[in-house]
């Protein structure tokens, strides 16, 4: 049985991107959640005025990928020590977020949390958000697959591939088998 992740990482462009690749993901759709807006566009999301953050939904099958090792990607392919921020991307709608389906999610989320600031892996705190999800908006349609349609548009070739790549080199073992 199929379960959902919904995560905020910056631009949903790359995070879409790299979990497209993974066994066990079934399915991943860019769109917002977190704002008090209902139906925003892409454009209205992006003055930062309706509270959402660009996320993806991600439809997973946990026998084959677990919610962890979802959150082991997500912390590895965006910085979640910058606040409302992900490079030159800036505002509440590229905020780092773990919104949560079930008190499982909430926990495995508070306890990666946990873990990886005890490691201190960055010299400045994790400021990602754990809250419960709410209602999801897919995004416009042209935003879906947006790196696998255009892999050649500036932002995809700057921000989006290398991302990626690192994530490609560092879940090696947990790519999709591409057919022969």
């Amino acid at each position: 049985m199929s379960e959902i992740a919904t995560l905020a990482g910056g631009c949903f462009w790359c995070l879409e991107a790299v979990y497209d690749m993974l066994e066990g993901v079934e399915d991943v759709v860019s769109g917002y959640m977190g704002g008090h807006y209902p139906n925003p566009t892409y454009k209205q999301v992006c003055t930062g005025l309706t509270g959402h953050a660009e996320v993806v939904q991600i439809r997973f099958s946990p026998q084959v990928i677990s919610y962890a090792d979802l959150l082991n990607v997500f912390f590895t392919i965006h910085d979640p020590t910058t606040l409302n921020r992900q490079g030159a991307d800036v505002g509440t709608q590229y905020r780092s977020a773990i919104f949560t389906h079930t008190p499982e999610q909430e926990a495995v989320a508070r306890a990666t949390i946990a873990e990886l600031s005890a490691a201190k892996l960055w010299p400045d705190p994790i400021v990602t958000e754990v809250t419960p999800a709410t209602t999801f908006y897919p995004a416009e349609d042209y935003h879906q697959e947006y790196f696998a349609n255009n892999p050649n548009a500036g932002y995809c070739v700057a921000v989006v591939a290398p991302k990626v790549a690192k994530a490609r080199q560092k879940f090696i073992g947990k790519l999709k088998r591409q057919p022969s």
